[in-house]
């Protein structure tokens, strides 16, 4: 070295590196830590969407410290505090959810009791996106999750085991495979199961000890896991899909339903799509689209008008189409047209950026949603003072 303390770039550090190979080291570190800051979260760089906990770390950590409410055993926010991270404050805290603030105090009062949370409703309501920041809020960990499906067995609720040390040991803790929910009991912390009416009934049933009696029996092992005190469980499922498993009696009176209902307002369901559609955006680093609030509210219109079956102004009554027009599908509707404008226009969200999407969410079933789309360009939209854009590309598509 030449003058014993710095490297030339030739020359090897301590590591056995050369300096520019330590430089480039040193900087790619220095690249990615910038990365996850300007993420806003604590996952690795380059995560397409970091869990609610690392996306949001900051806002937790300020309530936190501000909390001064008491907060139930197991609880890192006060269920004041939680309530106000999901609504927002109107200034450093952003609402997650734009509805009733009763039902989210009815939501998270329940969570507070030995009493599960069922939360109902049709698709695109949100209740994905509720359960996933009611668990980071009170529990710090929303990865806890079982997504329901029509296959999920038995273990998913349970647990399962190893089979390569079952057989070579026989049943022992070490050979037990815990499921999402069981880690949550064994930590006090807040489970998610996904379209629980989706999972058979048989399997559903294995819930009733757990909500029952917080413990969940391994008679391999002659023992059993309780709940540590802050379990408790999240699920949802919705009322308009076919196919589902209804829950029986004795488990339904398990829970407390919280039904989530469609934004009650027009402008309601423009602040939402605005909001996650600008998350979005920035999450999938699509170029900025500048002026596309005028393009949000017609997709907001066609959507709630189309669903209620009666145009805004109550003149014209409409047939619905099939799909359940949710305000996820216009979310995805905008973005969708937002990448069209960002990479094959001028950098503008036109009326033809969304049509294809609209059309593609409308029309379901080619026969039937074909009818009533058409019915409704021609009836409305192309009446439509300032819509002739929108009808045309609609009409093209």
């Amino acid at each position: 070295m030449n003058d014993g303390t710095i490297p030339t770039a030739g020359e090897k550090t301590a590591g056995g590196r050369t300096a520019i190979e330590q430089s480039a080291i040193d900087q790619t570190a220095t690249d990615q830590t910038a990365t996850e800051r300007a993420a806003g979260g604590q996952g690795p760089a380059g995560v397409m969407r970091p869990h609610a906990e690392e996306q949001y770390a900051e806002e937790l950590a300020l309530l936190a410290a501000a909390d001064e409410r008491p907060r139930p055993p197991g609880w890192r926010l006060s269920p004041q505090a939680v309530v106000t991270y999901l609504l927002g404050d109107g200034a450093k805290i952003t609402p997650k959810y734009v509805g009733p603030r009763r039902l989210m105090e009815v939501a998270v009062s329940t969570l507070a009791t030995d009493r599960a949370l069922l939360l109902l409703g049709v698709p695109g309501t949100a209740k994905t996106w509720v359960s996933e920041h009611l668990a980071a809020a009170i529990s710090g960990d929303s990865t806890l999750l079982v997504q329901g499906t029509a296959g999920t067995a038995e273990e998913a609720i349970r647990y399962g085991w190893n089979y390569a040390r079952l057989l070579a040991e026989g049943p022992t803790d070490a050979a037990l495979v815990p499921s999402p929910i069981m880690r949550a009991m064994r930590t006090g912390s807040i489970a998610r199961i996904e379209e629980l009416t989706r999972v058979p009934s048989d399997v559903q049933d294995a819930l009733i000890t757990v909500l029952s009696e917080k413990s969940l029996p391994v008679p391999e092992l002659n023992t059993e896991v309780q709940a540590l005190r802050g379990f408790n469980l999240i699920a949802t499922a919705n009322d308009r899909d076919r196919g589902v498993n209804e829950l029986s009696s004795a488990l339904r009176r398990r829970f407390n339903t919280v039904v989530l209902p469609v934004p009650a307002s027009a402008d309601d369901e423009v602040e939402i799509v605005a909001r996650r559609v600008a998350q979005l955006g920035r999450a999938l680093e699509l170029p900025e689209v500048p002026a596309a609030m005028e393009e949000i509210r017609r997709v907001v219109t066609i959507f709630r008008e189309l669903r209620s079956g009666m145009t805004e102004d109550g003149r014209t009554t409409l047939k619905s189409p099939t799909g359940t027009l949710s305000t996820a599908e216009a979310i995805s509707v905008v973005t969708n047209g937002m990448a069209l404008a960002a990479h094959f226009g001028d950098g503008t969200l036109h009326p033809g950026d969304v049509a294809a999407g609209i059309v593609g969410a409308v029309i379901k079933d080619p026969v039937s949603d074909g009818v009533v789309w058409r019915e409704y360009l021609e009836t409305v939209v192309r009446e439509r003072s300032g819509w002739l854009d929108f009808y045309r590309a609609a009409r093209d598509a």
